[in-house]
């Protein structure tokens, strides 16, 4: 899984200065959570269209730290106006208390807030595109895509991902090139989603593990038996996973 950072960058830069032109839009709308993608998504962005052009969003449920979101900003070299901070809050409390979901930090419950919370940053992002005649950009990761590791009709929905084809360890390596921030790059990769929440804590495995095991059985069709004997203790689990989730992918049914 070894790239080289510098070609992988000129690659997508081409990719989104196309994806655009031949769209016919000039600007683009992005959510960012201060986290390893949408920061890494963000820094590609800002080398391929005009800075003014750009409109990051962070909508947040919980206190946001608002002075690093604005200097990791400021560091690409966005606009400060172009930046906007919302609150979901609001709106996503209504529709829960509408619906009787209560946020006890336990099971069942936890799942069906951070769905509505995910699907509801949709809602203010494609508005706010809407509103500006601009595309939304993704910031999902290979590992995420495998493992289906987003809500439907939430964080998976956008108009282009710059980054979609890279595993989450690639995705550090090109951080780490692009200069994005160590705080950044060294945090828990987190949804957001309720408090203490963790991506490698839902899992049980980490990214590590993860990208290993995925690039292996999927695109060198290594066994399961196989990764076993290779010493990936957790491969079944990570597989297991994927299978679970992989319905993500394949719906709606239709006849």
């Amino acid at each position: 899984m070894k790239i080289d950072a510098k070609k992988e960058i000129e690659q997508i830069i081409y990719f989104l200065k196309k994806t655009f032109a031949e769209q016919g839009v000039q600007k683009a709308v992005i959510g960012i959570s201060g986290g390893i993608d949408s920061t890494t998504s963000l820094f590609l962005l800002s080398r391929a269209l005009p800075k003014e052009h750009i409109f990051p969003i962070h909508l947040y449920y919980y206190k946001p730290d608002k002075k690093e979101i604005k200097e990791f900003v400021r560091y690409t070299g966005i606009p400060d106006v172009n930046l906007k901070m919302i609150s979901i809050k609001s709106a996503v409390d209504t529709v829960s208390n509408e619906l009787g979901i209560r946020n006890n930090e336990l099971g069942n419950n936890n799942t069906r807030l951070g769905n509505i919370m995910a699907r509801m940053r949709m809602i203010f992002l494609y508005d706010f595109a809407k509103k500006e005649n601009a595309l939304v950009v993704g910031t999902e990761n290979k590992s995420e895509h495998y493992l289906a590791y987003f809500t439907r009709f939430g964080d998976e929905a956008s108009d282009i991902e710059p980054i979609r084809h890279l595993y989450k360890i690639q995705v550090y390596k090109l951080a780490k090139y692009l200069g994005v921030p160590k705080k950044i790059i060294e945090q828990k990769p987190t949804a957001g989603l309720w408090q203490r929440q963790t991506d490698e804590g839902e899992f049980g495995f980490t990214y590590q593990e993860a990208d290993q095991v995925l690039y292996l059985h999927f695109e060198k069709k290594v066994s399961i038996d196989e990764l076993a004997r290779r010493g990936l203790a957790n491969a079944e689990i990570i597989l297991d996973w994927v299978k679970r989730n992989s319905f993500k992918h394949h719906v709606p049914y239709t006849l």
